[in-house]
């Protein structure tokens, strides 16, 4: 005997501006409409090109009673009268109709309104937010191959994506193949093997050595990267990474890498390559270092003409931060 199909959510919120997560959550909700009704049909509507009367017409129920997925893109756009409409069918919406409305959080206030008067009404809600922080690509990077039904460790995640860059679907599919042509474990010797050739010579590379101010290797690194198409963005976080990590480990002393690793919330590895990285920095050269790599990162991200430049620039100024003494 099959399971009841469960009936979808009437009305859901995707909000953010990351791309793939929003269409995700799209096709979620559309999937889910058809495992309900295998006739239920999509529509995708832009909600600044619509009027109260042409959403009230959207929203009307089949007269042959299949289901319907209604997708409302562009929702931080809405002017107040199409927002009330909004809010307005979210309190009472129609049977075998799902409202699926596309907000990025921004926008005026009729828009930035109709975000909490969809909640109120008990619309379910997909975050979406974009990702730019380099633990937060590592948290969807393992959250990737555990989807596609595999395990990694940190070493693997970062390795992977130094070696595939910043881009989601990118990074997606890079994971999904990886657990396939691995039957599961995804390490970072399986990843430097998949992706040989780049992976070496990526933005943690460059850190790795400039950390240690080995600067001719780090300019050497960082011109191969350069070469590669390495975003400069990429380059610049994993700087302000080892930056940041090694000045943690360096601040909580010479203790034991598994009682740091539970302290500061770090794997052991990451850890003990820390602690060995560590060796020779002053505290005020780590001072000095930790804003060097918050001035190149506001240079890669439009301050500075050339991005380049700026890099090489930051690996010479952290190699002269390491050597200070006093």
């Amino acid at each position: 005997m099959s399971a009841p199909a469960v009936t979808p959510v009437p009305v859901q919120l995707v909000l953010g501006e990351e791309e793939l997560l929003v269409e995700r959550a799209i096709r979620a909700a559309f999937e889910a409409a058809r495992l309900a009704d295998p006739a239920a049909e999509l529509t995708r509507a832009r909600v600044p090109d619509i009027t109260p009367p042409e959403l009230a017409e959207l929203v009307s129920p089949s007269l042959f009673a299949e289901g319907r997925v209604i997708v409302l893109d562009g929702a931080h756009e809405a002017g107040q009268e199409i927002a009330g409409a909004i809010a307005g069918y979210a309190r009472q919406p129609a049977d075998g109709v799902v409202l699926v409305v596309v907000h990025s959080g921004g926008g005026r206030k009729p828009a930035k309104d109709l975000v909490a008067a969809l909640k109120s009404a008990g619309a379910a809600v997909a975050e979406c937010a974009k990702i730019t922080k380099p633990a937060e690509r590592e948290a969807f990077v393992r959250n990737e191959i555990r989807r596609a039904g595999g395990k990694s460790d940190g070493e693997a995640v970062v390795a992977l994506i130094d070696a595939v860059g910043s881009d989601l679907r990118e990074l997606a599919a890079a994971a999904a193949q990886l657990v396939a042509d691995t039957d599961g474990p995804v390490t970072a010797e399986s990843v430097r093997r998949y992706h040989r050739g780049r992976a070496d010579v990526t933005g943690f590379a460059v850190a790795e050595k400039a950390i240690t101010g080995d600067v001719a290797a780090a300019l050497e690194s960082l011109r191969w990267a350069m070469q590669l198409g390495v975003p400069h963005v990429l380059v610049a976080d994993a700087l302000a990474d080892a930056v940041r990590t090694v000045a943690k480990v360096a601040g909580a002393g010479r203790a034991d890498p598994f009682r740091l690793s539970s302290e500061l919330g770090m794997p052991t590895w990451k850890v003990r390559k820390a602690l060995a990285q560590s060796k020779g920095w002053h505290p005020a050269g780590l001072a000095d270092a930790m804003q060097i790599v918050a001035d190149v990162n506001a240079d890669v991200k439009g301050v500075a003409a050339d991005p380049d430049y700026a890099l090489q620039n930051a690996i010479l100024r952290l190699a002269k931060a390491h050597r200070h003494t006093d």
